[in-house]
């Protein structure tokens, strides 16, 4: 058997690192080209063939609406904040030109554990980071509080059971951070 490898896939991955959506830029990437991300983020492991997963695409007009969104319930809950950081949660969304959240989906299912459909969803989310730094963007697969906010969900439209799994921030970097320190094998592999 020919033993085939990618050279270019395996030095993605081992440079591949998060840029802030603070450093991210137009212009975004082109709907064909998300698409064929969306594509490939859900070309996952998937026990049962349940997609237990969805997109919720924010992009253009939409950042400034779900932004807007953010502010009121952060100032809901903190209406002595002042404007600057109102601003900030307004603009939580609006740094990079693209923002996918993954909405997972995992529930109870006779055969499929939850914890499974849970973990198809953290994969599909590093699918479309990868995929997103292969066509040369940068990204951040961010939460952040209002990724928890019952509020902000029933507002997003999710139904009661769903969570959302990340919102990956698309665009051109301006400038990539230099790397973290990343873990010591050492500390984290154990051979039996």
């Amino acid at each position: 058997m020919t033993e085939i490898r990618d050279a270019a896939t395996l030095d993605l991955l081992r440079r591949r690192r998060s840029v802030p959506p603070m450093l991210l830029s137009d212009p975004g990437p082109s709907v064909e080209e998300l698409d064929g991300w969306l594509a490939i983020a859900a070309r996952v492991p998937d026990h049962g063939k349940l997609a237990p997963w969805r997109f919720l695409v924010i992009e253009g007009e939409a950042r400034g609406r779900v932004g807007a969104l953010i502010e009121a319930t952060f100032s809901a809950d903190f209406p002595e904040a002042d404007e600057k950081r109102r601003a900030q949660e307004r603009q939580r969304l609006s740094h990079a030109p693209l923002v996918v959240a993954v909405v997972s989906r995992a529930g109870p299912h006779a055969k499929i554990p939850e914890w499974e459909q849970v973990l198809s969803a953290g994969a599909v989310c590093m699918n479309l980071v990868v995929a997103a730094n292969a066509a040369g963007y940068a990204s951040a697969w961010l939460t952040e509080w209002f990724a928890y906010d019952r509020r902000v969900l029933d507002a997003l439209g999710l139904d009661p059971a769903e969570r959302i799994a990340g919102f990956i921030h698309i665009g051109r970097p301006r400038e990539v951070p230099s790397d973290r320190p990343r873990p010591d094998l050492d500390q984290i592999v154990t051979r039996l």
